[in-house]
């Protein structure tokens, strides 16, 4: 019995592979060509066990093999002959050149192989191996890994398939002459190093990609997060903001009245007036509406009105209640400012009190207060923890902020400044300056 796809998904999952598939096969020639055509340096990464190898190590390997394939040749032959002589030396030197330029490395070492293997074919009897010698299988064995630590798998592919077959060309070409052919073995060694250096590559850059993927996440998490603050303090401000607005209406009502025989133009103004603060009120309503559309959490305290610092005793002593020592102290003259500066300077004390018993659980707190003529400065400090706390034994925040980012946001609002750090007695202090902007009675 045939199954039939009703929904059609087999077939769109079939076509997207097919396409995936199209697509990769049209890439395949520009790829190739681009690989296998360039000069470009290619350092050595750093990353891969091979870049922490020191390259003069690579350099003597490079000059033994060289010096012990020239034995080796030296044996096989009569007489080595200058074209044999400078061939294994651009192989050895190949080994070198790989370390910077793997690509014009690998076409080096080929070309001397395939070189060596034309020019000797008449001289070299059965006792060396055939057409690939033994060190210059290593040799080309380094060279295909360093290679394939650097291009992609498909070129570390193509470069294999092409070292086979000119050892088979070179082997197929009649000498008359017996010669110990063994393809196989170098065959097998060029494909072990091509795939170790195919997959400590692949692992390289899977590794790079996750350590990007980690950073686009982090400031994705704290974009979102200075975003889920500043709706925040926009919900908590737009009471205050409100409250003016609906100062203004009312104010714009009533002044015809305070004035004996208004003239109509000064009627019609005032009314704008109170039109354009209704009208504001009205965007507001909707602006805090997609607001605490986007947190419910903010549901449950929107008809709280907002805290000022005439209640800072009232959570004092609330975190007094939770077992932390909290001592406190006003400086200056206390007066009564702005509700968007009372309003930020609660929280941010809120905020470092919630910090100081999550990290410094048992620690004294001191909370210092003070109104100067160019600004309010607010000083909480604790003392050195008395004991280390593990991350998962850290007790929730009752604050409702995000910790110092919501101490930076709101002061940065006000235009102040804001230090937090570590004291030198091992505990932590959070100083901020808030410019005073007090209201005139009245208002």
């Amino acid at each position: 019995m045939h199954r039939v796809d009703l929904t059609g998904k087999g077939e769109r999952v079939g076509d997207g592979y097919g396409r995936a598939l199209g697509a990769a096969l049209r890439r395949a020639p520009g790829t190739l060509r681009r690989g296998l055509w360039t000069t470009a340096r290619d350092p050595l990464p750093r990353q891969t066990w091979f870049g922490w190898l020191p390259h003069g190590h690579l350099v003597l390997l490079a000059v033994f093999a060289g010096v012990a394939k020239m034995a080796e040749y030296g044996e096989a032959m009569t007489v080595l002959t200058p074209p044999v002589e400078l061939l294994v030396i651009l192989q050895a030197a190949s080994l070198v050149l790989a370390l910077s330029r793997p690509v014009p490395a690998w076409w080096l070492s080929t070309l001397s192989l395939v070189l060596l293997s034309e020019i000797a074919d008449a001289t070299v009897g059965p006792d060396m191996l055939w057409p690939w010698s033994m060190w210059g299988i290593v040799l080309h064995t380094f060279v295909v890994l360093l290679l394939a630590l650097r291009v992609p798998p498909l070129v570390t592919a193509a470069t294999l398939l092409l070292t086979v077959l000119s050892g088979l060309c070179s082997a197929a070409v009649p000498s008359g002459i017996v010669h110990n052919e063994e393809l196989a073995g170098g065959a097998l060694a060029f494909s072990i190093a091509a795939v170790v250096g195919a997959s400590l590559r692949l692992s390289r850059v899977a590794r790079n990609k996750l350590v990007e993927q980690e950073v686009l996440t982090a400031e994705e998490r704290a974009m979102r997060t200075v975003l889920e603050e500043r709706g925040r303090i926009a919900r908590e401000l737009h009471d205050v903001v409100a409250h003016h607005m609906s100062v203004i209406s009312i104010q714009a009502q009533v002044a015809p009245h305070l004035v004996e025989n208004p003239s109509e133009e000064l009627r019609e103004n005032l009314a704008g007036i109170r039109q354009n603060a209704v009208e504001a009120l009205t965007e507001l309503r909707r602006v805090l509406g997609v607001l605490r559309a986007e947190d419910p959490a903010a549901d449950s305290v929107r008809h709280a009105p907002q805290p000022t610092l005439d209640r800072l005793d009232d959570l004092l002593d609330n975190v007094r209640a939770a077992g932390l020592s909290v001592d406190s102290a006003i400086s200056g003259e206390r007066r009564r400012l702005s509700p968007g500066v009372e309003l930020s300077a609660y929280r941010i004390v809120q905020e470092a009190l919630s910090n100081a018993m999550r990290h410094a659980p048992g620690a004294p707190v001191r909370v210092e207060t003070g109104y100067r003529t160019t600004g309010l400065t607010l000083r909480i400090s604790n003392a050195p923890a008395p004991r280390s706390v593990a991350p998962s034994a850290l007790p929730l925040s009752p604050g409702l902020g995000h910790g110092l980012l919501g101490m930076r946001e709101r002061t940065a609002m006000l235009g102040g400044e804001l230090v937090a750090g570590p004291t030198t007695d091992g505990g932590y202090e959070v100083t901020a300056t808030l410019p005073l902007d007090t209201p005139k009675d009245g208002t």
